[in-house]
């Protein structure tokens, strides 16, 4: 009886991948060019890393700082009382089924709204650009702004305008 079952689940087993390798894609885990999900033979080493490297002429830096306003919302507190709830309880003893019923006391809580409080509210979070011209080598793109880290922003700061500097970009603008 065991090596029936065996042999079911083997043939299901390949049905199922036979199955998946028909319709599937190929064996870089993409479909070709055609759609016939044959492989094109490159792997995933193969491919062209994206990079948000950017490299051009120091034109500028600017620090935008942090906006914060006074807001309010509504205090929240966690209030407790006490509860029962009916508990049943069976025991079966030889053909018998005995039952009954205790109460069990436990606290039920849930917050409720009790005032409000004040806090700050970020209305424009804190950012470092720079600015470059001939980026990526190219002389007419000039005056673009990039929005880059802390560390990048101090960098730049050091460097002298038209310095050639090359960094990851966090986001485009300022």
């Amino acid at each position: 009886m065991l090596t029936k079952q065996r042999l079911i689940q083997a043939g299901l087993t390949a049905l199922l991948v036979a199955g998946l390798s028909a319709c599937g894609a190929g064996a870089d885990g993409h479909r070709g060019s055609d759609g016939s999900g044959h492989g094109t033979g490159k792997s995933a080493q193969d491919a062209r890393p994206h990079s948000d490297d950017v490299t051009g002429l120091r034109a500028g830096v600017r620090h935008v700082t942090k906006k914060t306003v006074k807001a309010t919302r509504p205090h929240k507190v966690k209030k407790c009382a006490p509860a029962t709830k009916r508990v049943k309880h069976t025991k079966r003893s030889g053909g018998k089924k005995k039952t009954w019923y205790t109460t069990e006391r436990y606290e039920k809580c849930r917050k409720v709204r009790q005032g409000t409080e004040t806090y700050r509210r970020i209305v424009r979070p804190e950012r470092w650009c720079v600015q470059l011209d001939d980026v990526n080598g190219r002389a007419g793109k000039d005056d673009v702004w990039y929005r880059v880290t802390h560390a990048t922003y101090t960098t730049a700061l050091g460097k002298d305008d038209h310095a050639r500097m090359r960094f990851t970009l966090t986001r485009t603008g300022c």
